[in-house]
């Protein structure tokens, strides 16, 4: 009896990661619980234990993405890393790094870009925003590190026609590894030296 429920439950977890990478894929949600949550309800999941780890999820989508857009995703992923950098550019003075999926190369067709900046002052960068009349709107969001809870201002706004989200940390924070949750993996970034190598040369999809 055990034995079937264990093999049902990890059926529906495949099921569920399946389900979710469609959505990822092909409506744009770019948030693995929001997407793994869409997808439980549409199979009828009630059991939370059956819910996949984003791992499992990122590794659908990536096969999904390999099989079903083969031939347009690599050039939408090359254009929002060349977004991207010109904004990373802009903000330098801030030391900007790339994070996401944009930077993991599984981003869908409305993603946002998602950049963490380490400016010695958050003020500074709504101040250059506001020097150069671009409209934005802010948010906090929590991030880890260590065992340790970190508050980021997150500062939305539209660069060359994508979304664009600023996540502010103390500079403290830029030589420690940020995560989503306590118990989360680090949340992967890439430098502008990094993203200037992948928009020259075309590739540098991440896989971790």
């Amino acid at each position: 009896m055990g034995r079937r429920n264990g093999g049902r439950q990890s059926g529906m977890r495949a099921s569920i990661a399946a389900a979710a990478a469609r959505i990822m894929a092909e409506e744009g949600v770019d948030d693995f619980a929001h997407a793994k949550r869409k997808a439980a309800r549409r199979l009828g999941a009630a059991d939370t234990e059956a819910l996949p780890a984003n791992e499992e999820i990122e590794a659908e989508l990536r096969s999904y993405l390999a099989l079903y857009q083969a031939d347009s995703h690599p050039e939408q992923i090359a254009e929002l890393r060349r977004i991207a950098l010109s904004a990373m550019e802009a903000l330098e003075s801030f030391r900007p790094y790339l994070t996401g999926p944009v930077l993991a190369g599984i981003a869908g067709p409305y993603a946002e870009i998602d950049l963490q900046l380490f400016p010695e002052s958050g003020k500074e960068v709504e101040l250059f925003l506001l020097d150069r009349k671009l409209a934005f709107e802010t948010a906090d969001r929590r991030r880890y590190t260590g065992d340790r809870e970190r508050a980021a201002a997150v500062i939305s706004l539209d660069w060359e026609g994508v979304r664009l989200r600023l996540s502010v940390f103390d500079p403290r924070d830029e030589r420690t590894a940020l995560r989503t949750t306590l118990a989360g993996r680090a949340i992967q970034r890439a430098s502008i030296v990094e993203v200037r190598m992948m928009v020259a040369t075309g590739h540098g999809n991440r896989t971790s």
